[in-house]
């Protein structure tokens, strides 16, 4: 049994005109120990994604149907007890700015004992001690002291750090980073990334890593789902879909990173924008900005079919794999 299974997630906003769908349809699996990278441009309803999982969506924000399986349970049904028992025990989220996640009032020390003793029967020295063992594995020096600092009083690779920390406090099966590096300079993401990365593969604990950068998702994660318009495009092993993509959005992904474009010439982008979620177009929501395009596009939204181990939703991708079983 996968330990997490994502089953047709629909996730909706309510407004004065009306729900908006912000995750339509969305379905995967992560084994234990796995690493799957969720990319796509702002907007693409990656994050949404990652709150619904976690069950963590605030109002107007709300499941309208789909399962999220974690090891058997459904956590879309389980009540705000139950969901207490799995959210930071044996799931963990990670987030964009430690500043904003961190309480700025309570000291490092406090914010973690107090987590370890919610869910855990220990002392207060106990707690403590299994701290800045924590701390210590994501090295922080001096970790005895840090206990008593406020997260104001660290850099942002240091308050980074003790998020990781936070979220490995109780050994979780999984952990879920949305955008964990977004607001560090490049020399402390690479830091923060590989730490990340040796601690998911020493304690064997799944990541589903949310960002837009292919870079990263290549050099952390085993599989990778690409989202556009709050829909999967297309999923598949990371190196495969990097060095072979099939749908044309992730075509123009890779297409723009700066190391495929020759020195001295522009970089590459994808025409257009994504539509709003308020209008979004009739087919394919991706056709105004497809070079590949076909009345077809335009009429039918095209379903997620597997060819080998990826699926692509592309109606001109399909048609090409028809052809080529034909001959």
């Amino acid at each position: 049994m996968a330990l997490l299974s994502v089953q047709n997630l629909n996730v909706k906003f309510g407004g004065p005109f009306g729900a908006i769908t912000a995750v339509n349809n969305v379905s995967f699996e992560l084994q234990k120990g796995e690493r799957l990278g969720i990319v796509g441009e702002s907007g693409a309803g990656k994050s949404i994604t990652g709150f619904a999982m976690m069950n963590l969506l605030n109002a107007p924000g709300f499941i309208d149907r789909g399962k999220v399986l974690f090891d058997g349970q459904d956590m879309v049904r389980l009540n705000e007890r139950q969901l207490r028992k799995i959210r930071g025990n044996r799931m963990a989220m990670i987030f964009q700015d430690p500043l904003v996640t961190l309480n700025p009032v309570l000291t490092i020390g406090q914010q973690m004992v107090e987590t370890l003793m919610a869910h855990r029967r220990l002392r207060q020295d106990e707690a403590e001690f299994i701290a800045i063992q924590k701390l210590r594995e994501v090295y922080i020096s001096a970790p005895e002291s840090r206990l008593g600092q406020y997260p104001h009083e660290l850099s942002g690779g240091m308050r980074q750090r003790v998020i990781i920390a936070i979220a490995l406090l109780l050994d979780p099966d999984l952990i879920i980073a949305d955008e964990p590096t977004t607001a560090l300079d490049v020399t402390t993401q690479a830091d923060i990334l590989e730490l990340l990365l040796h601690l998911c593969m020493a304690n064997n604990v799944g990541l589903i890593l949310i960002t837009h950068d292919l870079g990263v998702v290549c050099q952390l994660t085993e599989r990778v789902m690409v989202m556009y318009a709050g829909e999967v495009v297309e999923t598949g092993k990371t190196r495969e879909v990097i060095n072979d993509p099939q749908h044309p959005y992730t075509q123009g992904l890779i297409s723009a990173l700066p190391q495929q474009t020759l020195p001295g010439t522009p970089l590459k982008s994808i025409a257009g924008y994504m539509p709003s979620l308020l209008s979004l177009p009739e087919g394919c929501p991706f056709h105004p900005r497809c070079a590949y395009a076909s009345p077809e596009c335009t009429r039918e939204r095209p379903s997620l079919v597997q060819y080998r181990d990826a699926s692509v939703a592309c109606h001109e991708v399909n048609r090409l794999h028809q052809e080529t079983l034909v001959e």
